[in-house]
């Protein structure tokens, strides 16, 4: 029977290099957008090319109830849920004398209450299952911190400690709950970034490359799969080497 996957911001990125690479580990899966309807549907499209099943379901992770209509409307799609991939996120830079309440509110929302949004809702179907993977994306910047991109920093480091307390709830539902934190990844964060300023991230970086999403989504395919059965409450630092603890 195909496991059951779903990847909160998984139309592009990180989040769609994710949905394709589960997929091809014979996943059925749902993809999640606010905006990007266009390539949600394309993610779609691949992975039913693939052979699996996938749908696409709009929602804001942000507010509780799309959350929770998220995990509810897959489930009644697919009948379950094995593996929840909290990787919605935004990453704006602003320096901390102008960042405002309503920015710092918005952006809290959408990179730490959604996870704890999306494993409130899954956590009822991943307890009755007596099985299940969280696995949430955080950042190398909730460990170095960075110059700007305060309300980055502390919502990718809350994170990590949601991760540690979820783990520790969820285990006795054999329910493991693991975290990413990336390091420089090529995607529309880096969007910005000219050809010599990538060049001078990849020097910074001990094996000398910015990450690919691919990168990112192998390590999640590991988590997700029973050869993680005795990891949990871990962070895994995917980041070349860029730091080290």
């Amino acid at each position: 029977m195909p496991g059951i996957a779903l990847i909160t911001g998984s139309s592009r990125g990180i989040g769609k290099a994710t949905a394709l690479r589960l997929a091809a580990d014979c996943f059925d899966v749902v993809v999640n957008y606010v905006r990007s309807n266009k390539q949600a549907a394309q993610v779609v499209d691949a992975i039913e090319a693939s052979g699996r099943k996938a749908i696409s379901v709009k929602a804001d992770v942000s507010r509780w109830r799309e959350a929770r209509r998220l995990i509810e409307t897959a489930v009644r799609s697919f009948g379950r849920i094995d593996v929840l991939v909290n990787n919605a996120g935004i990453y704006e830079r602003t320096v901390l004398d102008k960042l405002t309440p309503e920015e710092w509110d918005r952006r809290v929302a959408t990179n730490l209450s959604s996870v704890f949004y999306c494993t409130k809702a899954a956590m009822p179907y991943l307890k009755r299952a007596g099985w299940g993977r969280i696995i949430n994306i955080s950042s190398q910047i909730a460990i170095k911190g960075t110059d700007h991109g305060s309300e980055y920093a502390a919502s990718k480091a809350g994170i990590l400690g949601f991760t540690k307390a979820a783990a520790q709830e969820l285990a006795r539902y054999n329910v493991t709950v693991n975290a990413i934190a990336p390091g420089p990844v090529d995607t529309d964060i880096l969007a910005g970034d000219t050809p010599e300023k990538k060049r001078q991230r990849a020097r910074e970086i001990p094996l000398r490359r910015i990450g690919k999403p691919e990168d990112i989504a192998a390590v999640v395919s590991f988590l997700a799969s029973k050869d993680s059965d005795w990891i949990t409450g871990t962070t895994l630092l995917v980041n070349g080497g860029s730091v080290m603890y």
